[in-house]
């Protein structure tokens, strides 16, 4: 299993946040349940599919085996995110 995080520190209500992300879905919303991350925090629906995390649930994403990822890691991730979730969706709509 592999979770990413990336070096994002944007600054929205008071806190800085950056992106959690893994090689499947499965993983990465085992990974957030695991370290306590909300599950609104999923953002389905952006450009990817990822988790929002602060810089200090970064912080324990990292001490639980999470690894800082650079942009190119990152984008790779995205994509086979993003392709995973729309087989997802059309296999629901399938049923």
């Amino acid at each position: 299993m592999a979770i990413y995080v990336d070096f994002m520190q944007i600054e929205f209500k008071g806190y800085k946040w950056c992106h959690m992300l893994a090689d499947t879905l499965q993983e990465l919303h085992d990974f957030a349940a695991l370290i306590e991350v909300d599950s609104r925090l999923f953002h389905r629906h952006a450009s990817y599919p990822h988790y929002d995390v602060t810089v200090q649930m970064r912080e324990i994403a990292i001490e639980y085996g999470a690894i800082p990822a650079n942009r190119k890691k990152i984008i790779e991730c995205a994509k086979k995110l993003k392709i995973e979730l729309h087989k997802q969706i059309a296999q629901s709509e399938d049923y």
